[in-house]
């Protein structure tokens, strides 16, 4: 399941917020079906079973925040996988795994005097 992270970024508007901008790239993805979204403080994390579907948000999200401005930037990362399927949470909980693990070996060590 491929996995995008996106941000649309306008330029030249008239105002330092962008979070208007936000709003309508946010309405794309409210009406799209089979996909997951999370935003972010700095970008929206997109998960869907099609790396074409991910492509085709990915442009009408564009085009939304293009309507309101004369030029636009916008970043995509994609991850995606052919060995297994992954999605965000996979991904979160995998981090948060090591994590654990990494922090009952300090504490072990830290008991032991290491």
């Amino acid at each position: 399941m491929p996995i995008m992270e996106i941000t649309v970024i306008p330029l030249g508007t008239q105002t330092v917020s962008l979070s208007e901008y936000v709003a309508d790239a946010v309405v794309v993805l409210k009406k799209e079906k089979d996909i997951m979204y999370h935003l972010t403080a700095m970008g929206t994390i997109i998960q869907s079973d099609s790396i074409s579907k991910l492509f085709k948000v990915a442009e009408k999200m564009h085009k939304a925040v293009l309507k309101k401005n004369k030029r636009v930037v916008t970043a995509i990362k994609i991850d995606d996988r052919k060995d297994k399927r992954i999605t965000v949470k996979g991904k979160l909980d995998a981090v948060k795994e090591h994590l654990n693990n990494k922090l009952i070996k300090k504490r072990v060590l830290k008991n032991y005097g290491n």
